[in-house]
């Protein structure tokens, strides 16, 4: 038996942030992890570009996660556009005409896990366990145990479940969450393109299909592909050749002749959502607390949020001598949590729902919807406000 004060169950980027962020409390801090400290290290293209947010940037900034990307790898959104269907119309969003430089940047996934991996290294009172699994939780009023696979067992005075949407150790807890299978599976890819994406991204409500184009360095962007599984899996099958062709028709040639550069990949499409964020000495951060659908692009943004908010109250708590395991303070985390994702959750899984209707009336109102959206200014203040995050929360 080891004592610790935290346990963080999940390297991904929200447990390695967390833990970044906890650096300077005097904290004690173990990182469980089940893969090797190697592909911590260097992990793998997976194909996933993340949009992050003027907060969403600087939390890492303040982290010092930011200045470890290549800002050759860093592509700014200058602009977004809506579209339904065949309707000509569309709902755009310009960074000027927000007041901004930038909407957003687009950043490749494995580099930030990586920049976080480095962030930590060296970092006093911090400790991973690498290549190692969680099997049991066992739960006391001064401290919970958590049990690995390979029988080594700590103590810690806070749990925190960074472990993805489908965390095993929220389910150890009896956290039961609301998940929102879709029925698709999401494609993602970067093509080589002949017409300029002017930094412009794209989010497109076929019928039948949804396709999303985020612009990357150069003439390249990465296209997001949801289609129902049988048919994800034959573009899978497909030749680049063939494969370029099809994804260039599906965007109407719009950026002309299309070739993939490197891997695709494909994700199931579920969305989840806690029903608690914390339990007795035992709290949820990033996926494990909120899996977002990426219609809105926020799910890593909100993983970046939760780690600063429990952060910021766990140092509070040391600095005063508290117990960082208090039920009040974990109940004030959730709290606060809850009331930022909880509406932008909601509303994308709706926005999800009508924009994958094919249905006339369904049809009908989506279109009438960005109209709306596009015609009344506060209401679309607020989505620009949504989109960007100029104001971290």
């Amino acid at each position: 038996m080891r004592d610790v004060d935290v346990v963080i169950v999940g390297a991904g980027p929200a447990g390695l942030s967390l833990a970044r962020g906890l650096a300077d409390t005097g904290l004690s801090v173990t990182l469980v992890e089940q893969q090797p400290a190697a592909a911590l290290a260097e992990p793998a293209f997976d194909g996933r570009e993340i949009a992050l947010t003027h907060a969403s940037r600087q939390i890492m900034q303040a982290l010092g996660l930011w200045q470890r990307i290549d800002p050759a790898q860093v592509s700014p959104l200058r602009s977004a556009k809506v579209m339904n269907g065949a309707s000509p119309f569309a709902l755009g969003f310009a960074a000027a005409k927000e007041g901004v430089e930038e909407l957003g940047w687009l950043v490749p996934n494995h580099l930030i896990r990586r920049a976080a991996w480095e962030a930590v290294q060296g970092q006093a009172g911090l400790e991973l366990v690498d290549g190692a699994k969680v099997t049991a939780i066992e739960t006391d009023a001064q401290a919970n145990t958590v049990v690995l696979d390979d029988g080594r067992r700590l103590a810690a005075r806070l749990v925190v479940a960074a472990d993805s949407r489908f965390s095993a150790t929220r389910r150890m807890m009896g956290i039961g969450a609301q998940m929102r299978d879709f029925g698709k599976s999401m494609l993602v890819c970067r093509l080589r393109h002949e017409r300029p994406h002017r930094h412009e991204a794209w989010e497109w409500f076929g019928y039948g299909r949804t396709l999303a184009m985020l612009p990357l360095p150069g003439d390249q962007c990465s296209a997001v592909i949801t289609l129902p599984p049988q048919q994800i899996q034959e573009l899978m099958a497909m030749d680049e050749d063939g494969f370029g062709e099809a994804v260039g028709g599906f965007f109407e040639q719009r950026l002309g002749r299309m070739q993939p550069v490197g891997t695709r990949h494909v994700y199931p499409l579920v969305g989840v959502y806690a029903h608690r964020f914390a339990g007795p000495r035992y709290v949820l951060v990033g996926d494990a607390a909120v899996g977002m659908h990426p219609v809105t692009a926020h799910g890593f943004n909100f993983g970046l949020q939760s780690q600063q908010r429990l952060a910021k109250l766990l140092e509070e708590a040391a600095a005063r001598g508290g117990d960082i395991g208090a039920a009040p303070l974990l109940a004030r985390y959730e709290r606060n949590h809850r009331l930022a994702t909880r509406p932008l959750y909601e509303a994308t899984n709706a926005i999800a729902a009508l924009y994958n209707d094919g249905r006339l009336p369904a049809r009908v109102l989506r279109n009438a919807a960005l109209r709306v959206a596009h015609g009344v200014a506060p209401f679309r203040r607020m989505i620009a406000a949504h989109l960007t995050q100029r104001v971290t929360a």
